[in-house]
């Protein structure tokens, strides 16, 4: 009966992280937005890059499918913040399109039509696979890849910062919210022994704590000296 209780506490946990997770997400998700009120405002993506949101869009469809009941169990949150997460992508995808210069446009057409090019090839190639052990472990090194190499790109904003003294760059509610997902979704991985989650997670919660501690550190100097000019900028 012990043992009953304690597995419906870790599944009632992990059902709160996962959810959790999922608002917390929407920090993440909603973050451009700025970005792309400037570039409607201008009629121009200017100098913004959108290999970002190609980034995104194939980590958040490589996780998606790892979430789905073909490949592992009792993970529909997964799928649920990751389908969203697409949806965002393709969303801010198709207005950078809409606004960028037609050399710029042409590279980020080929680009959008890889990312589902090798999609398609995970998504087939994963179901050939007959063995679900293996074809779970299959996408889910896919993913845990695809989710460190995305937990990595702070690493540019961490060494900026540092350089500068500034936190202009690194925006707190978008450090937060990082911390915050990464955090929930360790933990749901923890609670669900899957090392597919809680590995990259638990190094996106740690490089999310790093960008925290240095914007408490270096707010105050960067008020101080926000007449200075930055020699270096990030986007």
């Amino acid at each position: 009966m012990s043992l009953f209780v304690a597995y419906s506490i870790c599944e009632d946990g992990k059902d709160v992280v996962g959810i959790a997770g999922n608002i917390f997400a929407f920090g993440l998700f909603l973050s451009p937005i700025p970005t792309f009120r400037r570039i409607i405002r201008n009629g121009s993506t200017e100098m913004f890059s959108g290999l970002p949101y190609i980034y995104s869009l194939i980590n958040c469809l490589i996780c998606l499918w790892y979430g789905t009941p073909l490949i592992s169990h009792d993970n529909l949150l997964i799928t649920t913040v990751n389908s969203i997460g697409a949806a965002f992508q393709l969303l801010y995808i198709i207005l950078f399109l809409m606004y960028a210069e037609s050399a710029k446009k042409v590279r980020m057409l080929r680009l959008l039509l890889a990312v589902i090019g090798i999609f398609a090839i995970i998504l087939v190639g994963s179901l050939e696979v007959a063995d679900s052990n293996t074809r779970r472990m299959f996408v889910g090194f896919l993913s845990c890849a695809s989710l460190i190499s995305m937990f990595a790109s702070p690493l540019f904003v961490i060494n900026l910062v540092i350089q500068t003294k500034s936190v202009e760059f690194m925006p707190f509610y978008l450090s937060f919210s990082t911390f915050l997902m990464s955090a929930s979704f360790f933990l749901y991985g923890f609670l669900s022994d899957d090392a597919f989650v809680y590995v990259p997670n638990g190094i996106g919660t740690f490089l999310g704590l790093i960008q925290l501690v240095l914007y408490f550190n270096y707010n105050r100097s960067s008020s101080e000296d926000s007449t200075e000019p930055l020699i270096m900028s990030y986007a």
